[in-house]
């Protein structure tokens, strides 16, 4: 098993992994076509963005898990003196390969690398099956958080 920070020429296999995770957690039928926004605009974040991408490899070299930190710089506050914060997402293991600990690496690798960036904060969305790893990790539901959806 290997985990380790993805790079630029890991684009094939970061939007092979992140499709994946994308069909199961929206329970897609086998087969769909993603529309060429969201995979145009996922390339270029990957590219482009401020983030870092982790991904686990298997004993053969097969992509089986990815997790991703998105760096975000808001005007500081009282709470967040730095502005520096982060939001964690893509965090998906292969079925198979669930249950072993892979996960948790993996977001151990993002949050350490956070802590070194000066980030006071980071969020998540989480599916109801990712929550006791995130709880094991010290993350807590919020009451502080609304969101305008804007799409």
């Amino acid at each position: 098993m290997i985990i380790r920070i993805a790079d630029s020429n890991d684009i094939k296999l970061f939007m092979q992994i992140r499709l994946e995770m994308l069909s199961e957690v929206n329970a897609l039928p086998p087969g769909y076509i993603f529309s060429d926004e969201i995979l145009k605009c996922s390339e270029e974040y990957f590219t482009n963005g401020d983030h870092t991408t982790v991904l686990a490899f298997n004993d053969d070299n097969v992509v089986i898990g990815c997790a991703t930190i998105c760096y975000i710089n808001v005007m500081p506050t009282f709470s967040h003196p730095t502005g520096k914060r982060a939001h964690l997402m893509n965090v998906y293991t292969d079925q198979a390969y669930r249950r072993q600990g892979i996960a948790l690496r993996m977001m151990k690798i993002l949050i350490d690398e956070a802590k070194e960036k000066g980030v006071t904060e980071i969020s998540l969305d989480a599916t109801k099956e990712g929550r006791a790893l995130y709880k094991k990790l010290d993350f807590t539901d919020s009451d502080e958080c609304m969101v305008l959806n804007l799409n």
